[in-house]
């Protein structure tokens, strides 16, 4: 696959970090799930620091020690077990990879976890929540939008004749209204029909 791997530290009593490198153009699937095991030790939550990040490194930078300034993105790994599905890698079908962060964990094994053991689990579990479909702040507004008697993406202050409803991070000072109905990350729970 194009990918090569630092070595498997089976135990670290002073700490260890571990890289692969992968290069994404030779991945020929659409998923690429990476697993943190605890093969002897301690749980995650026991540990002073655990972190899964990913790096994006150019072809010029291959073989070079780890630059932090290549850092895209880093979670901490806190949740209860031993196997740790920190995120899935999923390339659409123009070819371009995005993340999504999954924080899941196995119960795993109290010894020896490979991937091997619970590559089943690990892809059922990224299956559904990959393939499920979210309701989103898009769809929501689209259900909105089709009641209304006018739509507008505009911010600024208009001559509104009718009641109007804002949704956006925050309101507008200059938009006082008193049949105005405002949804802003303080309440945007209220969008979801009851």
């Amino acid at each position: 696959m194009g990918g090569t791997h630092s070595g498997d530290l089976t135990e670290a009593s002073e700490g260890a970090s571990e890289f692969i490198d992968i290069d994404l153009n030779k991945v020929k699937g659409t998923y690429l799930i990476p697993q943190v095991n605890i093969y002897a030790g301690e749980y995650f939550t026991q540990v002073e620091s655990c972190f899964f990040g990913f790096m994006s490194r150019t072809e010029q930078q291959r073989g070079k020690p780890f630059e932090a300034a290549t850092v895209r993105m880093k979670s901490d790994l806190r949740g209860e077990g031993r196997v740790a599905l920190p995120l899935v890698f999923m390339r659409d079908e123009h070819g371009q990879w995005s993340a999504k962060w999954l924080h899941l964990y196995l119960k795993g094994h109290p010894r020896f976890n490979r991937v091997e053991a619970n590559h089943a689990t690990a892809g059922v579990l990224a299956r559904s929540i990959v393939d499920h479909r979210y309701l989103n702040l898009d769809y929501l507004i689209g259900l909105m939008r089709e009641k209304a008697a006018a739509f507008s993406w505009s911010t600024a202050q208009e001559n509104f004749t009718t009641p109007v409803t804002f949704i956006g991070l925050q309101a507008p000072e200059d938009l006082a209204l008193e049949d105005a109905t405002f949804y802003t990350l303080l309440n945007l729970q209220g969008l979801i029909p009851s």
